[in-house]
């Protein structure tokens, strides 16, 4: 996951929402609902940050498992370039890079702390909102996108028949998409 992303730098609530006048996110999740099987290790190395929690985790940075990032759910691997992953890949060989991803994803935590804050900004802002998902990612599951439902009832949620980076296998769908609402939501 050397993409991991940081809430705060989606949206800051707390710093001049009047700026926001619209979102869109693609597989960015801000909700616990999204965290599934794929976060019992790292939600365990949050509890109790040991080496050997923090061990366990390292197979997540493989070359085998930054590719199945890309790649798991989408019906045709195919249409995944694979300068996306050999790129991450790239980047996790240099020295202590992959300590550095090691960092972040007990960084990551303190997302989870902001969440409440994010759907709390949700509803008070009712900023629109544009969600695009791949309905088979393993990362942040569909329940995250469908979540964001109850503090944004007009949000708009897609779902692709993809996995985590769903522009990467379905550009030429969402783009459009993305560009529509962006037009609609000066």
């Amino acid at each position: 996951m050397p993409h991991t992303g940081r809430t705060d730098d989606r949206v800051s609530p707390g710093q001049h929402p009047e700026r926001i006048t619209a979102i869109v996110s693609q597989n960015g999740n801000a909700y616990e609902e999204g965290l599934g099987e794929l976060w019992e290790p790292i939600n365990r190395y949050w509890s109790a940050p040991t080496a050997a929690n923090r061990d366990a985790l390292r197979g997540m940075f493989t070359p085998e498992s930054i590719q199945w990032q890309y790649t798991h759910g989408a019906p045709d691997a195919m249409r995944i370039a694979p300068e996306t992953y050999t790129l991450d890949n790239e980047r996790l060989a240099r020295p202590g890079n992959l300590d550095i991803q090691l960092d972040l994803m007990l960084d990551y935590r303190t997302n989870v702390v902001m969440y409440p804050q994010l759907q709390k900004y949700f509803r008070d802002r009712k900023p629109p909102l544009l969600a695009v998902w791949g309905r088979n990612d393993a990362i942040f599951i569909p329940a995250g996108a469908e979540a964001v439902k109850r503090d944004l009832p007009k949000a708009e949620v897609r779902f692709y028949d993809t996995g985590h980076f769903a522009l990467e296998s379905h550009v030429q769908e969402i783009g459009p998409v993305i560009r529509a609402f962006l037009d609609a939501n000066p």
